[in-house]
């Protein structure tokens, strides 16, 4: 699963790298975050029709990590939809309505990911992915529109944007670290994934193609990042492994 992620690009610079139209939270300006966790603000790009508009408008949007589906008694269940399978995301029913139609680029700089250490049975070493160019990943997502009902129709929180994760078999390189990973989307295919008019899901699954091999490098880090209160630079950089670190 992609349980953490770090996401330091500047929005003004996320506008420029996706080619966005349209900022969607002109009134919101997230911080670099270099442990998004389940539940945080993220930003996304995704299409959208404008009202009485005759194309979609790529956006840039801040959005809740964790699916809310449309039919979900109340938000909570989100904390439990942070990520979707690729193989069954077509199927499942939180999944498969925003799949046809709600698919979106979540922008990260690297995910993390925990490998068991060898002889600790309760023990794990984070490692930190993350392209080889340090060039942005434009993980693929989903995103929902939930309404609360108990809210009144003038409230601004009266409709909940939330998103998550859509997840493959890690490749080769990085399947020793753990066996899943984001799926990412190539920058030639950004248009079409967005593109909410296609709506056949065997085709939009045709766009989810695993990174080239070698594409992306990992290294080991703190185990600070553990710690959603932990936050910062430091998470990412390179540390000893802690089972060759204990031998000096």
């Amino acid at each position: 699963m992609c349980g953490r992620y770090a996401s330091a690009r500047k929005k003004h610079e996320l506008l420029e790298e996706f080619q966005v139209e349209q900022d969607a939270s002109p009134d919101e300006e997230l911080q670099p975050d270099y442990n998004v966790a389940p539940t945080k603000q993220v930003y996304a790009v995704l299409s959208r029709v404008p009202k009485d508009a005759q194309r979609a408008v790529r956006e840039l949007r801040v959005l809740r990590w964790g699916l809310v589906p449309v039919w979900a008694k109340d938000p909570s269940i989100g904390s439990r939809m942070i990520n979707a399978r690729l193989e069954t995301v077509a199927e499942k029913p939180a999944f498969k309505r925003a799949f046809a139609s709600r698919r979106c680029l979540l922008p990260a700089d690297g995910y993390f990911e925990w490998m068991p250490i060898e002889g600790e049975k309760k023990k794990k070493q984070p490692f930190y992915i993350h392209p080889e160019d340090d060039g942005v990943l434009a993980m693929a997502g989903l995103y929902e529109f939930w309404k609360d009902k108990t809210r009144a129709d003038d409230d601004p929180l009266k409709w909940l944007v939330t998103c998550t994760v859509i997840t493959t078999q890690a490749e080769d390189d990085l399947g020793h670290i753990h066996d899943r990973m984001p799926m990412m989307i190539e920058r030639e295919r950004w248009a079409e994934w967005l593109d909410p008019k296609l709506t056949d899901t065997e085709q939009a699954s045709r766009l989810l193609v695993p990174a080239d091999a070698g594409r992306l490098v990992a290294h080991p880090v703190s185990t600070d990042v553990n710690s959603v209160r932990n936050n910062g630079p430091h998470l990412i950089e390179p540390q000893q492994p802690e089972e060759e670190s204990a031998l000096f």
